[in-house]
């Protein structure tokens, strides 16, 4: 079920139920040109296949908006192509398709972190990671002592096998804290 909403109000964040499928708000901007009406610029992605677009609608227009419902579900396992999670207040278990864990998402993804899954009318749409995650390296050429982190980098696997760049003194079995909006190094975790 679908509310309507102006397209004055729209956020970032919000879900556009549009003909062509769920549309997510990523950008918005209010624009009044020297001549003529307002017009609301949007970019918006496609939950289904990702697809980012730019949609310019007239101001004051009315679109459809899905009810998201988002909550906080905890990845248990992978079970060949799906990925298996249990909501935290139920603890009702969900499969998703590997189509709704994208490479950005799955690249970070380990046993027992807590995410957030998107649902509309109780189907799953998008999974989204906590902003760091904390992740052991696997794999990486010595760290020298002495090494400072501002005096370079090198790529370091960790235990997903996503590779990302760590400071010099960065060493095989150190856990680093990842942030996932970037995939970029935040600091080495003490343990």
């Amino acid at each position: 079920m679908a509310d309507v909403a102006n397209t004055n109000d729209l956020r970032r964040g919000m879900v556009m139920d549009l003909p062509e499928g769920l549309f997510e708000v990523i950008h918005f901007e209010h624009h009044k040109p020297g001549k003529g009406n307002a017009v609301v610029r949007t970019r918006i992605r496609n939950l289904k296949n990702g697809a980012v677009l730019d949609r310019t609608f007239n101001s004051d227009t009315k679109v459809p908006v899905a009810r998201v419902d988002r909550r906080e579900m905890q990845y248990l396992y992978r079970d060949g192509d799906d990925y298996v999670f249990m909501d935290n207040e139920s603890y009702d278990q969900m499969t998703l398709p590997q189509a709704l864990v994208p490479e950005e998402v799955s690249r970070f993804l380990i046993e027992g972190t807590t995410c957030v899954v998107a649902a509309v009318d109780g189907s799953p749409i998008s999974v989204d990671l906590p902003t760091t995650v904390d992740l052991t390296v696997t794999k990486s050429d010595p760290g020298l002592k002495g090494d400072r982190s501002n005096a370079g980098t090198k790529p370091a696997t960790v235990q997903t096998g996503a590779t990302i760049q760590v400071p010099l003194f960065v060493n095989e079995g150190d856990t680093v804290r990842i942030d996932t909006r970037t995939g970029e190094y935040v600091t080495r975790v003490q343990s």
